[in-house]
């Protein structure tokens, strides 16, 4: 027990940040004595110091070399995964609430995970060069790409988000606390290896208290009290459906491009994960206060849980069975 709450303690603690929120909402909401306003933005910012610091840049140089894999994986991460939320969308976009609606195709639109990609790469036998590669490549470009997807979707969904206030935010907030973390990193390779898992509590932490005060400002406006227990069902419905669709289409995918075997698992495990350590950061910066905050980090709350168990289970079975082409 002591070993599993060790492992899981994040995903154990996300639903009591949220249950804490509805009991204290004037603590982290705007304007609270948490002064949230302040503090989310400063968490924001260590956050990614703390990614640039534990980044292996060797592995983008180490990796390069393998273009087909990391042209599919990238592709589909900030490509095809999007175009599959704007199908979806299309298709059952009108009937959900808006900030549901957004939430769903900002899930779509982040990068992949950067540690959970690459344990689960190497416990089933995957291209661990080659996930390490993909999945900082990914939260590299996601920096730059998601905004631009979510500004897009935005205007084109009749809402409106001012860019240049988003990419100031993203450039202070993220671009730079990750380069300042790779500069250090440059000089204290070792000593940032060696804390890798301090920063990375230290991370997740602080994605507890972005949680914790994006569900603030939700409840302070009584936000929730406007919406039914059939939004949790439909968001989780949604999060379920996007990522059978995801895995599914990765795998013919890698099999059409004729990857092998730890290519073909290495695809399976980055290109459809999606991350919330850098999800609720760049939904921070570029939302801000936004009432409906909490609804639209909903499905990546969801997507998250249901990711780590059922890549879990593949990865178990893909290490028992025997390598083949």
């Amino acid at each position: 027990m002591k070993n599993f709450l060790a492992r899981n303690w994040f995903i154990l603690s996300l639903p009591l940040a949220i249950a804490l929120a509805w009991l204290v909402p004037e603590a982290g909401a705007t304007g609270g004595w948490l002064r949230s306003e302040v503090t989310t933005k400063l968490g924001v910012a260590l956050i990614f110091l703390f990614q640039g610091l534990t980044l292996p840049s060797s592995a983008l140089k180490q990796g390069a070399s393998q273009w087909r894999l990391h042209l599919l994986v990238q592709t589909f991460t900030f490509l095809l995964f999007p175009l599959i939320g704007m199908a979806l969308d299309a298709l059952v976009g009108r009937h959900l609430p808006p900030d549901l609606r957004l939430g769903f195709l900002f899930l779509c639109v982040l990068p992949s995970t950067v540690s959970m990609s690459v344990v689960l790469t190497g416990l089933a036998g995957g291209n661990m060069v080659g996930a390490i590669f993909n999945a900082a490549l990914s939260n590299i470009i996601g920096v730059f790409i998601t905004p631009i997807w979510v500004a897009w979707l935005m205007k084109s969904g009749g809402q409106s988000q001012p860019l240049g206030g988003v990419v100031k935010e993203i450039v202070v907030l993220l671009l730079l606390p990750l380069a300042i973390g790779q500069i250090i990193r440059m000089f204290a390779t070792s000593w940032a290896d060696k804390n890798k898992k301090r920063f990375g509590n230290a991370a997740s932490g602080l994605i507890l208290f972005l949680v914790f005060a994006a569900f603030c400002n939700s409840v302070k406006a009584q936000f929730w009290a406007q919406q039914s227990a059939g939004v949790l069902l439909t968001a989780l419905a949604g999060v379920i459906l996007i990522f059978v669709i995801a895995i599914a289409f990765i795998e013919v995918l890698a099999r059409i491009l004729k990857l092998d075997r730890p290519d073909r698992i290495t695809a399976t495990f980055c290109a459809p994960q999606k991350t919330i350590a850098s999800g609720i950061p760049l939904a921070k910066a570029i939302f801000g206060a936004h009432p409906g905050l909490g609804l639209i980090l909903l499905p990546i709350l969801f997507y998250h849980p249901l990711q780590l168990i059922v890549c879990g289970v593949l990865a178990d079975r893909f290490a028992r069975q025997k390598p083949t082409a």
